[in-house]
């Protein structure tokens, strides 16, 4: 029996210094959906496998209604 693969912790102190590479502002680690959020360019970048993937190209866009529950 194959077991599902769990998904990757990111290193804390990695999430400190991380930015947007479009904004340079701070990001919201949301790791229930393994995205890595901003609110100013309305991107989500994703994480695989414990890896932040910071390309603007592999970032899907926020919807209205992520960026207001950002707060």
């Amino acid at each position: 029996m194959e077991e599902t693969p769990r998904l990757k912790e990111v290193d804390p102190k990695l999430l400190e210094i991380l930015v947007c590479p479009a904004t340079k502002d701070r990001l919201v680690y949301r790791k229930e959906a393994g995205e890595l959020l901003s609110r100013k360019a309305r991107l989500a970048y994703p994480v695989r496998d414990g890896i932040p993937i910071m390309l603007v190209d592999e970032a899907r866009p926020l919807s209205d209604e992520e960026v207001l529950a950002l707060g």
